[in-house]
C-alpha cells in the first residue's frame, strides 16, 4: 500500500501503557456468590429477569467475557494502572500505518454519508496490550480486534497482526488494513441503525437462527470494507499490485469453516457467526468492485 506520507487520524487512543490489576476469578465477587441474596430479594421471577437481562447485554455487545465476569466465572479488572509505554521503531511504524488507514476510512465514509445527506461520526481506535476495559466489558487480546457499539470505538492489540501473519498465513499491509476496515464497517452499521435492528431480531430467534443473522451482519461489514478499498484505490491510489489478493487471503483465513476445521477438525455450519471463507471473500469482492454501500445488503439473502 502507498500509505506513507498520507494523513494520520487524530482519533487514536493509545492505551498500551495500561495494566489491569486486582483481578478476581471464579471465587470472586460475581453474581454467583450473590445469587442467594438476590433470590431472596427478588424472588424466582425477578432473579430470572435479571439473568435474562445480563445474557441479553452480552449478546448485544458480542462480548461473552462481560457475562462471565459479571457472574464470577472469569476474571475482571478492579483497577487500571498506567505506565509509560516504550515502543520499538517497528511498533511506531505500525501505529503510523494504523492511523493512516483509519484516516482513509474517515475520508471515505464521510463522503459517502454526505452524499446521502447524513453525517458520519468518526470512531476512535483504541490500541491496547493484553487486556482493555471497554463499555462492552473486558476485552482481551485472545478475542482479536473488536468493535464496541456502546462506546462506538474499535479496539485492537497490534500483536494480532503477528497472529494474522504467522498463524493464519495472511501477511501484508493490506491484510492488516482489511481488519481495521471490517471493524469500521461495524461502526457504519451502528450509525445506520442496522446493529440495533439485528440485536432486536436476534432476541426473538433461536440460537441457530440468531447465528445466521450474525453471519449476515459480519458479511455486510466485509462488504463495507470492500467499499472502503474501492474508494481508497480509485480516489487516492493507495493500493498496489497484490494488495487485493492480500485482503482476500485474510478474509478467507478467518472464515468460520477454515477456523473450525483447524481447531476441531470438522465444520459445523449452524454454529457459524462470521461466515464461511467463500462468503467473506465474495462479499468483500462485491463491495470492492461496486464501491456502493447499497450493494452490501446481505440481509436479502
Amino acid at each position: 500500500m502507498r500509505w506513507r506520507g498520507n494523513r494520520r487520524s487524530s482519533n487514536i487512543d493509545n492505551r498500551r501503557g495500561q495494566r489491569m490489576s486486582g483481578l478476581s476469578g471464579a471465587g470472586g465477587s460475581g453474581l454467583i456468590r450473590l445469587l442467594p441474596a438476590v433470590f431472596k430479594l427478588l424472588g424466582f421471577k425477578g432473579t430470572l429477569i435479571l439473568i435474562v437481562g445480563v445474557v441479553g447485554f452480552a449478546a448485544f455487545t458480542g462480548n461473552l467475557q462481560t457475562l462471565l465476569s459479571v457472574i464470577g466465572m472469569s476474571a475482571g479488572p478492579t483497577s487500571v494502572q498506567s505506565e509509560p509505554y516504550q515502543e520499538t521503531a517497528a511498533e511506531k511504524e505500525q501505529v503510523d500505518f494504523v492511523s493512516v488507514v483509519l484516516a482513509d476510512t474517515e475520508d471515505t465514509w464521510t463522503a459517502l454519508f454526505k452524499a446521502r445527506d447524513l453525517t458520519y461520526q468518526q470512531p476512535k481506535l483504541v490500541l491496547f496490550r493484553n487486556a482493555v476495559q471497554s463499555a462492552c466489558g473486558l476485552g482481551q487480546s485472545a478475542m482479536g480486534p473488536f468493535y464496541c457499539p456502546a462506546d462506538q470505538q474499535v479496539y485492537i492489540d497490534l500483536s494480532f497482526y503477528d497472529q494474522l501473519k504467522n498463524q493464519f498465513k495472511a501477511p501484508g499491509d493490506f491484510a492488516q488494513a482489511y481488519v481495521i476496515a471490517h471493524e469500521v464497517g461495524h461502526h457504519v452499521q451502528t450509525l445506520l441503525g442496522i446493529s440495533q435492528k439485528v440485536h432486536s431480531q436476534r432476541s426473538r430467534l433461536s440460537e441457530v437462527e440468531g447465528n445466521k443473522l450474525s453471519v449476515k451482519q459480519e458479511l455486510q461489514a466485509d462488504c463495507f470494507a470492500g467499499v472502503w478499498a474501492h474508494h481508497a484505490d480509485k480516489e487516492r491510489q493507495l493500493l498496489e499490485a497484490g494488495d487485493i489478493e492480500e485482503g482476500l487471503r485474510a478474509a478467507s483465513a478467518i472464515g468460520d469453516d477454515t477456523l473450525q476445521k483447524q481447531s476441531r477438525g470438522y465444520v459445523s455450519p449452524d454454529s457459524f457467526t462470521h461466515g464461511s471463507s467463500q462468503q467473506r471473500v465474495g462479499w468483500f469482492t462485491i463491495g470492492f468492485e461496486s464501491g456502493d454501500p447499497d450493494r452490501c445488503n446481505t440481509f436479502q439473502n
